[in-house]
């Protein structure tokens, strides 16, 4: 008879083989929709400062690094489709498969590919309304933004039609949509001290009646 392996060491063994079966799930961050009020995001909104729409000059989304491992081969992407997703099943830590409800046009995806991760305030918008001044490593932190309703996985076609616009030049085509996107556009901004136009403002207060 061989001898036996220690429990200890079969487990670090099959660690180091990478054996099938072993399934690593990425870090779930909690649902960081905006819950609050509509009192409460018209004053955030009036409290954020107007101001014209700042240059492009030297933006590039390189300027915001992403996407952050959030522990082993995970990494922010992969957390936030566990978030967002339902039935989702995982290929080492790679989501591989499940459903997910997209927030701008109410489409249900099937399949991972299918879905984009889409910066509630878009990299561009972000560096026009005061980025441009921030290090690269703060960029970085509003890119992998975990904490506040910042990334949402939505339809690859959705995220494509908004780009880097702003709600005064594109809105979810599912209306019902538009008071939770605009509370959480208003949390983002507020949170990290960005401008908007008055446009912008504009378009923001008139989503928000449908709250």
């Amino acid at each position: 008879m061989p001898p036996r392996i220690p429990l200890v060491l079969a487990a670090a063994l099959l660690a180091l083989t990478g054996c099938e079966g072993v399934s690593l799930e990425p870090t779930e961050p909690p649902s960081t929709r905006s819950t609050q009020d509509v009192t409460t995001t018209q004053k955030q909104l009036d409290a954020l400062t107007v101001a014209k729409a700042g240059s492009m000059a030297k933006y590039s989304r390189d300027r915001f690094p992403h996407w952050r491992t959030t522990g082993e081969n995970c990494d922010v992407r992969d957390s936030v489709l566990k978030r967002d997703g339902k039935n989702v099943k995982y290929s080492g830590c790679n989501v591989v498969a499940g459903s997910w409800t997209s927030l701008y046009d109410g489409q249900v995806l099937n399949s991972p590919t299918k879905v984009d991760i889409d910066h509630m305030v878009p990299l561009a918008n972000a560096w026009r309304s005061g980025a441009a001044k921030w290090t690269d490593a703060k960029r970085g932190d509003f890119a992998n933004d975990l904490d506040d309703p910042q990334l949402i996985a939505v339809s690859a076609s959705s995220n494509r039609s908004k780009g880097d616009q702003d709600p005064s030049t594109w809105k979810p085509t599912e209306t019902g949509s538009w008071c939770d996107y605009a509370k959480d556009w208003v949390a983002v901004k507020t949170k990290w001290k960005l401008t908007v136009t008055t446009k912008e403002k504009t378009a923001l207060e008139d989503m928000l009646e449908k709250c």
